[in-house]
């Protein structure tokens, strides 16, 4: 049986626009329904924060990915990766179908850097014979701590993803300067959708007029059919990073 599908991976500052404006996660919410992606891979989604809480009438009851979430993809996986005292973000997973399992993997190389994590889950695809193996990803800014953190996925990947089951990898890899992509297709035969079927990667970042390429989509055992750049109204006006949306036969 073919199976077709959509993910989107979107980094989505905190809830907050470019320079921390406005609080535009009930927005960010709206548009995100209207995508009707299957998955979706969240960057920067505050799982507690008090002070936020206390200060802004308009904050959810309960952690940002569950209120992103809401009526439209009832299974979820959250890995935090950044803890302080206000409370912590990381990295979601938002999706239709239920996950088999999950593991969130701490990558951070250095204990003065920022925290940062990959989210690993497992989807069962209703009436599908194999797995679909999400990986979601927020690497560092410097390459020194980029370096360590793509060995650590790539690793994780060659342990527990078997080379016959399908794999989306997806987020903000911070790598304007491609050293991932050179590792990817050497180690791990994963494509990068954009530069596969436009010729170069998508410009992701800042929001408002877009120049550098620091979201992508990675595939492997899954046919991508189609990729767009949601920069338009009214993604320009809410995080400083555009989301991508790529769809696939599996």
């Amino acid at each position: 049986m073919s199976h077709q599908f959509s993910i989107l991976t979107y980094n989505i500052h905190k809830g907050f626009s470019m320079g921390g404006r406005q609080f535009v996660l009930h927005r960010m919410r709206d548009a995100l329904a209207h995508t009707r992606a299957d998955l979706v891979f969240l960057q920067e989604a505050l799982g507690e924060h008090a002070s936020h809480a206390q200060r802004l009438h308009e904050w959810p009851d309960y952690p940002q990915f569950e209120f992103l979430a809401d009526t439209v993809w009832p299974h979820h996986a959250y890995g935090r990766n950044a803890i302080y005292d206000q409370g912590h973000h990381g990295n979601a997973i938002l999706s239709r179908w239920p996950f088999r399992q999950w593991e969130n993997i701490g990558v951070s190389p250095y204990p003065f850097a920022a925290s940062r994590s990959l989210l690993h889950g497992v989807i069962e695809v209703p009436g599908a014979e194999q797995r679909l193996h999400v990986v979601c990803v927020h690497f560092g800014f410097f390459g020194a701590e980029r370096r360590p953190q793509i060995q650590r996925l790539s690793a994780r990947i060659e342990a527990h993803v078997p080379h016959h089951e399908p794999l989306i990898v997806a987020g903000d890899f911070n790598d304007w300067s491609g050293r991932a992509e050179r590792d990817f297709n050497a180690e791990l035969e994963l494509t990068e959708v954009f530069r596969r079927l436009h010729g170069r990667h998508a410009r992701t970042w800042p929001a408002v007029a877009p120049v550098l390429p620091m979201d992508r989509i990675y595939c492997r055992g899954v046919a991508p059919l189609r990729a767009e750049r949601l920069g338009l109204a009214p993604w320009h006006r809410l995080s400083d990073h555009t989301p991508l949306q790529a769809w696939f036969q599996l």
